[in-house]
């Protein structure tokens, strides 16, 4: 509150204090994921409905890096754009908010570093560019990523055994261990595309296994995480300078809007069949369809880019 000092001026002269950042509050988390469910039990089912909510409200999107702004490794600064001003986020945004909640519900919750696989160069990038998490319950131990977004995106956390398919609605995953390193797959389903002119995705008339990332199970700490947020939003190779992208999952599928170009995916439409439906946009529909496909409105204005050849399906 504001202090009034003795003045000879008509006017009192107000100083104000700056304003504190606001505490953060779970209640205020669930209410914008529209979680209403019951958390007072630390068990599979309540982490997989936090989580399912969790990606179908927060979009996954790098957006920030192409109005102008900067991408903050800060909980509180991560807290206030994906609840206060509901945006999305990267990995590092996502699962470090995520990470928050499910400590503070009483989750046992470990950090763990991945690298994620380039299909176009068949090869996985040569340092950690991915954060996940792993939560221990009851002895077993899962994988909890709501950070990756697009197809590839989780939907429920998966426990962490090797060799045994995981079948989800986005289609199967699997992780796959040798000596000590831990892969991620998944089969895609074969796509229809009613406009496949326009598609420039891989291996759209096929089934295909796809491999997603590696990772080990070395504990990580945010901080070792710094490096990585900075050079992802710097380098003129970094997929997410190249690229504008928002991807979120709805409740059948994905949509996800590249640069000016918006796929909406129905997933297993019919046959065993995704649905793939581009269209390309104009400048002045984006904004609108962040709004009306996303939820997002943002502060300042949205350069699009999609200069990366490096596909995102």
């Amino acid at each position: 509150m504001g202090k009034i000092l003795p003045s000879l001026l008509t006017q009192p002269i107000i100083f104000f204090h700056p304003p504190l950042r606001g505490t953060m509050d779970i209640k205020e988390y669930f209410a914008r994921i529209s979680y209403q469910g019951s958390y007072d039990k630390l068990d599979l089912a309540t982490l997989t409905d936090i989580f399912e909510h969790h990606i179908h409200a927060v979009p996954f999107e790098n957006l920030s890096i192409h109005c102008g702004e900067s991408i903050e490794l800060d909980l509180e600064a991560t807290y206030n754009k994906i609840v206060r001003k509901k945006r999305g986020g990267w990995c590092m945004e996502n699962n470090y908010l995520l990470s928050w909640v499910l400590k503070t519900l009483g989750y046992d919750i470990t950090f763990l570093g991945s690298k994620v696989y380039v299909p176009e160069y068949d090869e996985y990038a040569e340092e950690i560019d991915h954060l996940l998490l792993k939560v221990v319950l009851d002895g077993k131990s899962y994988i909890v990523d709501a950070g990756f977004g697009m197809a590839y995106q989780l939907w429920q956390p998966m426990e962490l055994i090797s060799g045994t398919d995981q079948p989800q609605i986005p289609g199967v995953f699997r992780f796959v261990e040798e000596s000590g390193v831990w892969y991620l797959e998944k089969v895609k389903r074969k796509q229809w595309i009613p406009n496949q002119s326009v598609s420039t995705s891989h291996n759209v008339d096929r089934e295909v296994c796809r491999r997603v990332y590696l990772f080990t199970l070395e504990p990580r700490d945010i901080e070792e995480f710094r490096a990585c947020n900075a050079h992802l939003q710097t380098a003129p190779d970094s997929l997410f300078v190249t690229k504008s992208i928002c991807s979120l999952q709805t409740t059948d599928g994905i949509r996800a809007l590249v640069g000016w170009k918006l796929t909406e995916i129905k997933y297993n439409y019919k046959d065993n069949m995704d649905l793939v439906e581009i269209r390309m946009l104009a400048n002045e529909e984006i904004e609108k369809t962040l709004k009306e496909k996303f939820n997002i409105i943002l502060d300042k204005e949205l350069v699009p880019i999609n200069k990366s050849r490096l596909s995102l399906f």
